[in-house]
């Protein structure tokens, strides 16, 4: 009832001094819950039937006025009118006629309408307000104030949206005039500009929404379509006086800027020719990154995992990871050797890991920066599968304790796939890392393109709208500005667990690199730049003039800095050797030796216990949770494997199941993850059995196996493979003790994901000494479909191999060990379902960790040929490099012709053309399994075994694709080039598999039939 009192009060325009008089009963400014209604401006004076209980009776009755008013008797009809019409206290009521009056006259009761045309115009007003404020809501960035060298918009356009009232003529967009800006409007609750006011005059409101939406902060974030999450940006942003700092606090901001921008200096006064692409221009970067870091300490957060691109890693490393100063400034040092394996890097792509007390909050917090490649933006999903990892194994479920920063330039972030793709994960339950902080430095151009020219969208950060993240721009050379959106940035993470963007833009003081002249191309631009103070000096400046330091006591700062850079020089030049495990960005505690070496150089038998394989295949095969409906077909999918089981048998998605479900027992987590992994994109998998009767309800039968096993993880993922396969590669860096497999849903697919296999799988230890077990399953196979879907480009992965194909390796006892140790990865296509089990269970127990790229098939999910013995798994049993003739060839070696080597699928297709022809005795079959590192010792036994046998290398591929121009040399220099090895296969050929099936079995044809005749190669050199 107060409402139906006093409310038109508020609605009607008053002056500053009524306002003061009238609106006693001042609202909080949160979000108000009750729900708006019009109000009577009618004191209780004037109508006392408005008081006492009688007042919950009039209200009542103005709520039923409201949904129609000819719900209430004519007078009360007349009474609202006049009162909301702006009567006069006491003249809104009318009293009724006396009794016998025909109540038809009452329509020729004179309303008081004098005031209505004035109330619609009042209601206009404040309608035209309410659109003011949320244009500047919406739009305010388009105007704030963000490049510091006042060249370009940071949106790209000069223009000013015409609802953003500049001057005063703008009101006529609103229908206002300036007459109007002294009237005093009601606020509505969409707003926080009022603080402890709910009306303000107009003019004090544009001035507000000025300072809150188009001053050195511009904020996006009107897309979002959850009104709380709006409402919370608004209170950060429009609340009055709320950006304020302590003079400590201004101290703490000016010291690290003394840190970042001294740094800098120092490494350009000694090392003023080398590349170390510096920080200048955007100094600020560091006390952003550590207000962050602070704020979310503060919020519970332990373990911070950054990627960034190479401009200004080196201070981040020195200033906010805390690398040691002299293990840096060693790094500029050519005289230095590096006596770690492989071949290391550049100091600004490597990485770090430093648990350290922070200074703030005197709580542990952990830093990790990712080591990363040129590849801008590629280390995105490392990052975020790290993340996820860290998350997984600390039981962090809501992201609290660990969480993820990544640092991006403007032309990569709006250039670059990836960074959608990343977005992309965001928030899929199975890759959220719940919530990550963008920072963004916006350099304004990227190397030496300018940004009209680089972005089709008004930001770089226009991507991350997809996912509805808050972007908060800010001028780089306003510090205090920089702080507070970053504390904002990090109570939004903390708060809501969703990604947001900070747009730091700056400028770069330099070209590209150091090197770089961009005057060339930017002229106005490094004009403008070369007057430009930096921001330590403005900053300075502005806290001497407020008196919060003396010009001596920043003068002392940075001669305690200059102190530390020289003292930490002088010891860097006692460091003679790099020591790249030093810079290791994950490191694993225990599983290797103190100096980083395997514990052993053996690899026990990967067999299991009959009993293990009967159990793991019986739970395999039904479904262990109870009043649970599975798709018929599905039923007979589960009743065969049950019937293999019984029958000791196993087939590829079977052994898979085997290999997966001991490793859970022995506490190895395993996570699957791909383009429809949970079912197979085969329909041979089905580790996901989803009820036909309840929406949503799935069982993973593989997670009831053992009573204290480790989780599995299978997942499908979005239709991504850079994104996806960066992320599990992410994963797999967090632990070695599990198996992290990504399976393409065709092995071509995987050419999309290239950077991540060339930049990080390939050479990732070579340059980082960053061991990685992850697993890539790439299903592989000619079967007369076409030319997509048919090749995993095997040829790629063996090209990368970094065996030497001329030189024989010295055989020794732990040969086989010890070649994968050497190796950059591991090649295999098996042609058994047991050896598919082996070398799944090998990359765990192997004491150390590789890369594994498996060439999946595809028929031989269902070949009826393609099943193995549970004998060829048990205990004592290994992973088979290469799998002898086992026939009537190898009873009589002397009297075989020739032996054909090949590897997975084609082996069925030569067995049944021998067994066709008859030709069993005089053709041996070996299967190479394992492509490298190339079985150099068992080749060379099979070869001495058939001395009167021709060589020949038998694949399905073209000629210039699959295996034969890697094994070719290496089966030379296994038989010291004493025969030639030949070649039976379909000819080269630009496309990887002919698109007719006609063709596809004619060139079968033609390539079996090389294969099995004699005379093939006769008068051939």
């Amino acid at each position: 009832m107060y409402h139906l009192r006093t409310c038109a009060a508020k609605i009607r325009p008053l002056t500053a001094a009524q306002t003061v008089r009238t609106l006693s009963h001042r609202k909080s400014a949160a979000p108000r819950t009750l729900p708006p209604i019009r109000c009577l401006s009618t004191p209780v004076a004037a109508e006392p039937f408005l008081s006492g209980t009688s007042s919950n009776y009039v209200e009542e009755m103005y709520y039923a006025w409201l949904e129609n008013p000819k719900s209430v008797h004519k007078s009360w009809d007349i009474f609202f009118r006049n009162a909301n019409a702006g009567a006069p206290p006491g003249t809104a009521y009318q009293s009724p006629p006396p009794l016998g009056t025909d109540l038809s006259a009452l329509t020729q009761a004179k309303y008081l309408v004098k005031g209505q045309s004035n109330v619609e115009k009042l209601v206009e007003d404040h309608l035209a307000v309410q659109s003011l404020i949320r244009a500047y809501q919406i739009r305010g960035h388009h105007v704030a104030q963000l490049d510091p060298l006042g060249i370009l918009d940071a949106d790209l356009d000069s223009c000013v949206p015409e609802d953003i009232v500049t001057s005063s003529d703008k009101l006529g967009f609103y229908g206002l005039e300036e007459s109007d800006l002294d009237k005093v409007f009601h606020l509505p609750t969409t707003t926080f500009i009022g603080g402890n006011e709910t009306a303000l005059p107009l003019r004090e409101i544009i001035r507000r929404l000025e300072m809150a939406y188009c001053q050195h902060i511009g904020v996006e974030f009107m897309f979002i379509n959850d009104l709380e999450q709006c409402q919370w940006i608004r209170e950060k942003f429009e609340t009055p006086r709320i950006m304020q700092f302590t003079s400590e606090e201004k101290r703490t901001l000016l010291a690290r800027l003394v840190r970042s921008t001294r740094f800098e200096e120092y490494l350009h006064r000694k090392w003023s020719s080398e590349k170390r692409f510096g920080l200048e221009g955007c100094e600020v970067l560091i006390p952003a990154l550590k207000t962050i870091i602070d704020k979310s300490s503060e919020n519970g957060v332990d373990n911070v995992i950054m990627g960034m691109p190479h401009r200004g890693r080196l201070n981040v490393l020195a200033n906010v990871i805390r690398k040691e100063l002299e293990q840096i400034f060693c790094q500029f040092d050519p005289k230095l050797e590096a006596t770690d394996e492989g071949s290391g890097d550049v100091k600004y792509h490597l990485g770090m890991y430093h648990r350290r007390i922070n200074r703030v909050t005197e709580r542990n917090i952990t830093l990790s920066l990712v080591a990363n490649p040129s590849h801008l933006e590629a280390a995105d999903p490392v990052v975020q599968g790290k993340t996820k990892a860290e998350q997984f194994y600390s039981g962090d479920t809501e992201g609290k304790k660990v969480m993820s920063i990544l640092l991006h330039g403007d032309a990569a972030f709006a250039g670059q796939g990836i960074v959608y793709e990343t977005f992309h994960l965001s928030d899929l339950p199975s890759y959220t890392t719940h919530g990550t902080i963008h920072v963004v430095v916006n350099n304004q151009i990227g190397f030496t393109t300018d940004p009209r020219m680089a972005r089709s969208s008004p930001y770089p950060t226009d991507v991350a709208r997809v996912v509805n993240a808050p972007i908060f721009h800010v001028n780089a050379d306003d510090p205090e500005a920089v702080v507070y959106v970053c504390n904002v940035a990090a109570e939004w993470r903390s708060t809501f667990h969703k990604d947001v963007v900070v747009d730091l833009v700056c400028y770069r003081r330099n070209g590209h690199n150091e090197m770089d002249e961009p005057m060339f191309t930017q002229p106005l631009m490094y004009k403008q730049i070369k007057k430009q103070k930096n921001v330590l000096q403005k900053y300075a400046e502005t806290l001497v003039s407020q008196g919060v330091v003396n010009q001596l006591e920043y003068e002392e700062e940075i001669a305690k800095y200059d102190k530390i850079c020289e003292e930490a020089h002088a010891r860097s030049k006692d460091e003679k050797i790099l020591h790249i495990k030093h810079w290791l960005d994950s490191p694993w505690p225990g599983f290797f030796t103190l100096d980083g070496q395997p514990r052993s150089m053996s690899c026990p038998s990967t067999g299991l216990s009959e009993e293990d394989l009967t159990h793991i295949g019986n739970v395999g095969s039904s479904v262990p949770v109870e009043d649970f409906t599975i798709h018929g077909g599905l039923s007979r999918i589960l009743k065969t494997r049950g019937e293999l089981v019984k029958n000791r048998t196993v087939d590829w998605a079977l052994a898979e199941y085997m290999a997966f479900g001991s490793l859970l027992k022995e506490g190895i987590h395993i996570r699957l993850s791909g383009q429809d992994v949970e079912r197979g994109t085969f329909s041979h998998r089905h580790h996901v059995l989803h009820d036909q009767n309840v929406d949503k309800r799935t069982c993973i039968p593989m997670n009831h196996l053992w009573p204290n096993q480790a989780p599995y993880t299978v997942c499908n993922s979005s239709l991504s493979e850079y994104g996806v396969l960066g992320f599990e590669l992410g994963f797999a860096m967090a632990s070695p003790n599990a198996l992290v497999l990504w399976e393409a849903q065709f092995g071509d697919f995987h050419n999309t994901a290239q950077c991540i296999i060339d930049q990080f799988i390939c050479p990732g230890q070579a340059k980082w000494v960053r061991q990685n077990g992850i697993v890539l399953l790439l299903p592989h196979g000619l079967e007369g479909m076409g030319p997509e879907h048919s090749s995993a480009r095997p040829e790629r992965f063996l090209q990368m191999c970094n065996d030497d194909p001329d030189e024989f390796p010295k055989i020794t006892e732990d040969f086989a060990v010890q070649q994968l140790y050497d190796c950059n990865w591991i090649v295999v296509n098996c042609s058994t379902p047991a050896n598919f089990f082996h070398v799944l269970r090998r990359q765990i127990l192997l004491p150390f960790r590789k890369p594994l790229i498996v060439f999946t098939p595809k028929s031989l999910l269902r070949h009826p040929e393609a099943r193995s013995s549970f004998d060829e798994m048990l205990s004592g049993t290994h992973f088979k490099r290469v799998i002898p003739e086992s026939g009537p060839a190898s009873q009589n070696p002397e009297g075989v012709k020739r032996i054909l080597f090949c590897t997975g699928k084609v082996y069925y297709d030569l067995t049944k053309e021998r067994s066709t022809r008859g030709m069993e005795a005089e053709v041996a079959i070996t299967r190479v399994e394992q492509l490298s590192p190339f079985p150099f010792d068992l080749l060379q036994e099979e070869v001495q075994k058939y001395p009167n046998a021709e060589l020949v290398w038998c694949q399905e591929e073209h000629k210039n694709q699959g295996y034969y121009d890697n094994v070719k040399p290496r089966l030379r220099t296994t038989i010291d080039r004493t025969k030639p090895v030949w070649y039976a296969g379909r000819e080269p050929a630009a496309a990887p598999a002919t698109g007719n099936k006609n063709n596809h079995l004619t060139e079968l044809k033609r390539f079996l039939d090389t294969a099995f005749n004699l005379d093939s190669y006769k008068g051939l050199k």
